[in-house]
């Protein structure tokens, strides 16, 4: 075989493994089960910061922590406020544009101390801005935010609690 094809062989194939791998912006590759569709690009990426915030409830068989909403603040790259998050769960940026998602795949963190990091589809956008084109968020480089592992029960219903938590939140778009 010519050594020219092998070299445009293996350069084909970088760039197939390129646009199969999508990495987080810590470097971690981003699991398969919660890549954005084939046919939206990254339009931006916020970092958040602020807390998970759970209710004490009783469940089918047990009282359990059960998340009730995020509140977070968010950062664009330079560290400059950008927007909030919310319960919805919801997205919305200083300049008044607003989403609400459904979160729709899942995978564990690899800080196993973590939340997940999660595939959203935008169900519903308001306001004009820059999130009105986005139709699905990642969440990603999860650290912290996991609800205790005890101290919900009959006494303790009804109470919140709040896990700090930071997180990635990649938006993407059509192309």
């Amino acid at each position: 075989m010519p050594k020219s094809f092998c070299r445009l062989a293996f350069v084909g194939l970088l760039g197939v493994a390129s646009v199969i791998l999508s990495f987080s912006a810590d470097g971690q590759q981003v699991p398969a089960q919660i890549q954005a569709p084939a046919n939206e690009k990254l339009l931006l990426q916020v970092h958040a910061k602020g807390d998970q915030v759970y209710i004490c409830q009783e469940g089918v068989t047990q009282f359990a922590w059960t998340l009730k909403a995020p509140d977070a603040q968010l950062f664009d790259k330079d560290g400059k406020p950008f927007g909030k998050h919310f319960a919805g769960p919801s997205w919305e940026a200083n300049d008044g544009s607003r989403l609400v998602g459904k979160a729709v795949a899942n995978a564990p963190s690899p800080d196993a101390d973590s939340i997940p990091w999660l595939l959203v589809n935008i169900v519903s956008h308001e306001g004009s801005g820059v999130l009105s084109p986005v139709t699905s968020i990642q969440r990603i480089n999860t650290k912290g935010g996991k609800a205790p592992a005890s101290g919900c029960d009959s006494s303790h219903a009804g109470q919140e609690i709040r896990a700090p938590y930071s997180a990635d939140y990649a938006f993407y778009a059509p192309k």
